[in-house]
């Protein structure tokens, strides 16, 4: 734990050295924090009484961890500065879990911010003499849904980062990877709308969340598998 913390603050220091990393980082998380403000001024009350605040748990995640994992190999390559770390004292799993710790923290932290600024939002354009809060089930589903992201897509993106040879050939991979799914899936919803809304309509929310949520955290110890497999010091310096 200790050296996999020595990794997350070397990292830490890293995100804003780079020529042009603070200008970009900075533009990055001020589209996120533009949510905090937009998205309950458009949706009103039902953005802490129904699952809309969601859209924040899928949408941060991507903006965020495609600008931070990619870099978190393919960069260090790209540097030149690689084939240093990895003859460190640092063993694999520190190497590893440090990177994609710092990407899940940063990332899962911006998203956790923005809930909490979009609450204060909302209770200042719609004060109704008490403070408001999300619905527990809503809260529930906000916490876990964004982490359960976070961890799918800055996994992914490591494992990506992993096997290329540039930070801007990961993001681009990166975006690809999660961008064609919801393509593919926008057109089966308009070719099986009406057996989707049926099915739709004998579920609960809870039920759906609750399907959605065990298939994401499937995919998420799937993946970190793969990483876990796929990390080899030998391998990395050759891509």
């Amino acid at each position: 734990m200790t050296d996999i913390l020595t990794v997350m603050w070397k990292e830490a220091k890293c995100l804003f050295r780079h020529q042009g990393s603070r200008l970009r980082y900075l533009l990055t998380w001020l589209s996120p924090l533009a949510l905090a403000v937009y998205s309950p001024l458009d949706t009103g009350l039902r953005w802490i009484e129904a699952y809309t605040s969601l859209f924040v748990a899928f949408l941060i995640p991507l903006i965020l961890v495609s600008v931070t994992v990619p870099d978190s190999f393919a960069g260090e390559r790209e540097r030149h500065t690689l084939e240093t770390l990895l003859a460190s004292r640092l063993d694999d799993q520190a190497i590893l879990f440090g990177k994609l710790g710092l990407a899940v923290a940063v990332s899962w932290g911006t998203t956790l911010l923005v809930l909490l600024l979009s609450l204060v939002t909302v209770n200042v354009t719609h004060w109704q003499g008490h403070i408001l809060f999300y619905r527990p089930a809503v809260a529930l589903a906000d916490l876990v849904f964004s982490l359960l992201v976070t961890v799918l897509i800055a996994s992914t993106g490591v494992l990506i980062s992993l096997h290329t040879a540039t930070a801007q050939e990961a993001a681009q991979m990166l975006m690809a990877a999660f961008m064609l799914p919801p393509m593919v899936l926008a057109v089966v919803a308009f070719l099986f709308s009406n057996e989707i809304h049926a099915f739709m309509a004998t579920q609960s929310p809870g039920q759906i969340l609750l399907a959605a949520g065990i298939l994401l955290a499937l995919l998420d110890l799937a993946v970190v598998a793969l990483v876990r497999a796929r990390f080899r010091r030998a391998r990395l310096v050759t891509v």
